[in-house]
């Protein structure tokens, strides 16, 4: 006990020291000359992913037109936020002029075809972690460039449904950090700010979709990587239950048992009418694609708040305490329930549990454990050095991942099973409270979307999502609005496992109530393409 206090208080304190040292620098983007992005025209990309497969089915729009829409809108707005790694945009319309074809043709009813191929004739992207056959499969690892030889499981889903794969996105390094920048194609900019981050590690998805540049996204999400990026961006993001979306054809990925209980590929869209949708096709299996599409009524839900994560975790700004009130008053109002809020102890260990149990997962791919080449595998010590000589092909996150994997692996093993059996007692905790009636309403993060390098000092504060992979529970994160910056904030919504309905049904209410995803453009925003 007395030295998990010692470690607190040593990140606190070193953390706040290296904000006072290299914020005031990073700060100094904020100078930065920038210029406007161009607005949505284009009504077609207003209308929901459902609104759209609707129409496409009765015809009333061709699915040519939905493709080359997007298509458009990337192209327009990919100069200023450079998500994009590698586009099929051409096989697409291609594509999607077959699809025209066929239902043009087809005597099949319009019903059988929304039950076969809910996503017929839809545009969908993907992180380029998740393999696409033919496309690029690298990652980002500069020395080890490479193609996708198939289809992950849930692109092979998704076009079995009739979706359509447009591009793949950019990541930073085996997605290895919460800013999205490396060494190939480069940085990700913030939609509705390029001078700052769009997150991390699916920050090509959100910077797309938040920009009305995709409407249907595949992310993945092992320590908030679908869902930080989701709230910079001001989009949903959710986190399924563990293994009810299938997480072959990742990269990385691990060989430890474990890693489909803390790792997820989950999804992001614009509405969250649109979650459904895209999760059932995802799905495999019956009991999660019942789930996400089962309805609920707001007044048979239980409500709970939780912000207590500890000392580490920095805190709230005002605009996102303010948000986050003003959601729970909603919700009382309209469920007449109270809100209940609760801590529970062992939450104070968030940041060390997250730490060392995910740093703990055996055997995961990296450029230190190149289980498909062993001979390419590097040494941790000797990249760190060569970085320092700017030797180095790798970027200075993913060579940390391999310091703090290493200097994690050292600990005692009594003292993995100490946090073993506290994950195990706090998710016992929560099942109970939540039971399966049951939501929690905490932070997604401490304060709206920071300038790049600012990730280093924050490393505490992704505590508040980083937790609920530990714990294995689904979440949703959902957009509330905008902050005095006019940034997106957001807010996280949990459940226990197999209860993704509910997590879903309170970002609908969110969405009808405050408004869900805003147009960056419809305020004074401009873009920085420096």
């Amino acid at each position: 006990m007395v030295q998990a206090i010692i470690v607190r208080t040593i990140v606190k304190y070193g953390l706040f020291l290296l904000r006072c040292l290299l914020g005031p620098f990073f700060k100094l983007r904020g100078l930065r000359k920038r210029r406007r992005c161009p607005p949505i025209e284009d009504r077609i990309l207003l209308l929901s992913a459902t609104e759209i497969a609707r129409k496409i089915r009765k015809k009333e729009i061709s699915s040519e037109k939905v493709i080359i829409a997007y298509v458009k809108r990337c192209k327009e707005v990919n100069p200023s936020i450079n998500a994009i790694v590698e586009d099929r945009f051409d096989v697409a319309i291609q594509e999607a002029r077959e699809i025209d074809k066929f239902l043009q043709s087809t005597t099949i009813d319009e019903a059988k075809i929304a039950s076969e191929r809910p996503l017929l004739g839809l545009p969908v992207t993907i992180k380029e972690s998740i393999a696409v056959q033919g496309m690029s499969h690298t990652v980002a690892m500069k020395d080890t460039p490479s193609r996708a030889t198939k289809d992950a499981d849930v692109v092979a889903r998704i076009r079995e449904a009739g979706g359509i794969p447009l591009l793949v996105s950019n990541t930073p390094e085996l997605c290895m950090w919460w800013h999205t920048s490396n060494k190939i194609t480069g940085t990700t900019r913030n939609p509705y700010d390029t001078r700052r981050t769009a997150g991390g590690s699916s920050g090509g998805e959100a910077a797309l979709v938040g920009s009305g540049a995709s409407i249907l996204s595949l992310v993945s999400d092992i320590g908030g990587s679908a869902r930080l990026p989701a709230m910079f961006c001001g989009v949903f993001g959710h986190k399924p239950t563990p293994n009810w979306i299938s997480v072959e054809g990742h990269k990385p990925s691990a060989n430890d048992k474990n890693w489909p209980s803390f790792f997820a590929i989950g999804s992001m869209v614009r509405y969250a009418t649109d979650l459904p949708l895209l999760l059932s096709v995802m799905s495999q299996s019956d009991e999660a694609r019942n789930t996400f599409n089962k309805k609920v009524c707001l007044k048979d839900i239980k409500f709970f708040y939780m912000d207590d994560y500890g000392p580490v975790p920095s805190s709230l700004t005002t605009d996102v305490k303010d948000a986050i009130c003003k959601l729970m008053r909603h919700l009382e109002d309209t469920s007449h329930v109270q809100v209940q809020k609760t801590n529970l102890e062992d939450m104070k260990q968030s940041f060390e549990l997250g730490l060392i149990i995910l740093f703990k997962i055996s055997d995961v791919y990296s450029m230190f454990n190149r289980w498909d080449d062993p001979k390419k595998s590097k040494r941790v010590l000797t990249e760190a050095l060569k970085f320092i000589f700017f030797m180095s092909s790798h970027t200075f996150p993913a060579i940390c991942y391999g310091i703090g994997k290493s200097i994690v692996e050292r600990t005692s093993v009594s003292n993995h099973k100490k946090m073993m059996e506290i994950r195990m007692r706090l998710k016992k905790q929560f099942e109970e409270l939540l039971g399966d009636n049951g939501v929690l309403i905490c932070p997604s993060f401490t304060s709206s979307a920071h300038y790049p390098h600012e990730c280093a000092y924050n490393i505490s504060n992704y505590t508040y999502m980083i937790i609920f992979n530990v714990l294995g529970f689904p979440v949703t994160q959902c957009p509330l609005g905008l902050d005095k910056n006019q940034l997106p904030i957001g807010v996280q919504i949990v459940a226990n496992p197999g209860c993704d309905h509910l997590t879903i049904a309170v970002a609908q209410e969110i969405e009808r109530t405050f408004g869900g995803w805003q147009e960056p453009q419809d305020r004074e925003f401009v873009c920085d393409v420096a």
